[in-house]
């Protein structure tokens, strides 16, 4: 279908993370300055080099599917379900009124329930082939979560999980609002999940030097833009939201909460594992959602930052907010979420759009905490250690992905 000019809208918000099982709850924790930040206790971390990660706690899937589903699916569904219940209560959709070929799905995730996927492969080697449960098989897929979350609700639109490691939030917030601006849906629930702290990827990341060692202090151990940055921690949770073409949201007298502006997606083509060390492809797709949302530099009032903590990555995200805002870049507040839920991966980005409809409905911008001696290379405003009252009119969202993959969107207070 040819591409039309539909203004596309957000009207409801959910959340479920290290912080909070919703969306209030993890907002308050984020301007608060709180972290999830602990020691791992699913499993025994001895023996990991990194051994914390930022887990959601007190959460029992059964009370909103069920026991049996709650058993056939992974985590990353048993989460982003959460999310979805949220966000469609938050926008008074009445699915009961809706045409159900216009309600689609776009949830993405990096990893898919790679718990199952884990504790399968050690269940086959331990006891056989007879051990596996095939009720667990169709779990594994990416693709189950948007599909079981179409089942649930009787949605008969499209139905995606994009898989762009750490830009899978951005990118399936962008695609879905792409699909109501080319008419496949008037209706799309959008957004990112994962949960994915297993032993074997903890063991791999952390091999792999992309992880904070500082296992007696979790609260501290993620430290973007510091100079005394040693790596990541990891994160679980989901985002989710529900996105209407304006005529649609106007029609039914939907709260409108922010509209879509553009979006970015691009390859540095560079390295697997190391971002280009001058942000290339991240700058390319910062500029891309500025042309898209047709919007200058100047415009932005906040940056949701990819700020992992790891030294490669915030050293070439500053100079790519340098190259695609020039001077405005100094201007702009541009926090790091990531100290207090983690990196959720597939969820990263979505918790990144979800902080700029907050920010917009608010006026307020969370923090970058433990970030006491700024890196010289970093020199831009990560707004240190306290949330700022500030006003924002467009923020955009940064998520950049091993492999390469660079998303950056834009989000805009809605004006009629």
């Amino acid at each position: 279908m040819a591409r039309t000019h539909r203004r596309v809208v957000i009207t409801g918000l959910g959340s479920i993370s290290g912080l909070g099982l919703d969306a209030n709850s993890t907002w308050e924790g984020l301007l608060a300055g709180r972290t999830g930040a602990g020691r791992i206790t699913d499993y025994d971390p001895s023996g990991l080099p990194t051994q914390i990660v930022v887990a959601v706690k007190d959460f029992d899937p059964q009370k909103i599917m069920g026991r049996r589903d709650a058993r056939r699916l992974g985590r990353v569904t048993h989460l982003a379900v959460a999310a979805v219940e949220e966000a469609l209560a938050d926008s008074g959709l009445d699915l009961e009124n809706e045409d159900p070929t216009m309600v689609g799905v776009e949830m993405g995730s990096a990893f898919g329930a790679l718990d199952f996927v884990e504790s399968q492969a050690c269940l086959i080697r331990e006891r056989g082939p007879r051990a596996i449960n095939p009720a667990k098989a169709p779990a594994v897929l990416i693709t189950t979560t948007p599909c079981y979350i179409g089942i649930r609700y009787g949605l008969q639109g499209p139905a995606n999980s994009p898989v762009a490691a750490c830009a899978t939030g951005v990118v399936s917030i962008g695609e879905a609002a792409r699909r109501i601006q080319r008419g496949e849906a008037d209706v799309m629930i959008a957004g990112g999940a994962d949960s994915y702290m297993t032993p074997l990827i903890m063991a791999a990341f952390s091999r792999l030097g992309a992880m904070s060692t500082r296992n007696d202090e979790p609260e501290t151990a993620c430290r973007p833009f510091d100079l005394t940055r040693d790596g990541m921690i990891m994160g679980e949770g989901a985002a989710a939201m529900v996105l209407e073409s304006l005529e649609h949201a106007l029609a039914r007298g939907a709260n409108i909460l922010a509209e879509f502006g553009g979006m970015g997606f691009t390859l540095d083509a560079y390295n697997m594992a190391a971002p280009h060390p001058e942000g290339d492809g991240a700058a390319r797709a910062m500029k891309r959602a500025l042309i898209e949302a047709d919007l200058p530099p100047e415009a932005i009032d906040y940056i949701s930052a990819h700020g992992t903590g790891t030294k490669l990555n915030d050293s070439s995200e500053t100079k790519a907010m340098k190259t695609a805002l020039g001077k405005h870049a100094y201007n702009v507040p541009a926090p790091s979420i990531k100290p207090m839920v983690g990196h959720a991966m597939g969820a990263s980005g979505a918790f990144g759009v979800l902080t700029i409809v907050k920010a917009i409905q608010t006026g307020w911008i969370p923090p970058t905490i433990n970030l006491n001696t700024p890196d010289p290379e970093c020199d831009l405003d990560y707004v240190p250690n306290q949330a700022r009252q500030h006003h924002v009119d467009v923020g955009m969202a940064n998520a950049f992905g091993f492999g390469g993959q660079n998303g950056s969107i834009i989000i805009k207070r809605y004006v009629e």
